[in-house]
């Protein structure tokens, strides 16, 4: 049964924007923690954003700050990934992720400690 439904991938032109959704439902709904993974052949899993849904704290990493943005609705269900001046090196599948733990044991990029996974949507940006 999937318990996060992702959307809105697509392509972009460099310097575009695109905006991921992903809707838990479920077990998934009392995550603690949602993060956005990417994943491309040949390279590691990257953390790219994470959000406390308790207090809304987020995390990036570096490689995004400033140009992506991790954002929750007023339920606390729907997680939102929007991504400007977007570059090539951007695309990637894109997987939404929830974690049941108050604290992360190593760090919140690894996916370690992530229950809940999503089916991934393609960004693509050239």
């Amino acid at each position: 049964q999937v318990q996060l439904v992702e959307s809105g991938g697509g392509s972009a032109q460099p310097g575009g924007s695109l905006k991921l959704s992903c809707t838990a439902v479920g077990s998934a709904s009392k995550s603690r923690w949602m993060g956005w993974f990417r994943e491309t052949p040949g390279k590691e899993r990257e953390g790219v954003a994470v959000i406390y849904t308790m207090a809304g704290s987020t995390y990036y990493a570096d490689s995004v700050k400033g140009r992506f943005a991790i954002s929750q609705d007023n339920a606390k269900t729907t997680v939102y990934l929007q991504m400007d001046s977007l570059k090539a090196e951007d695309t990637a599948m894109y997987y939404c992720a929830g974690s049941e733990s108050s604290v992360f044991r190593t760090s919140w990029s690894t996916g370690d400690e992530y229950g809940f996974w999503g089916q991934g949507t393609q960004v693509t940006v050239s």
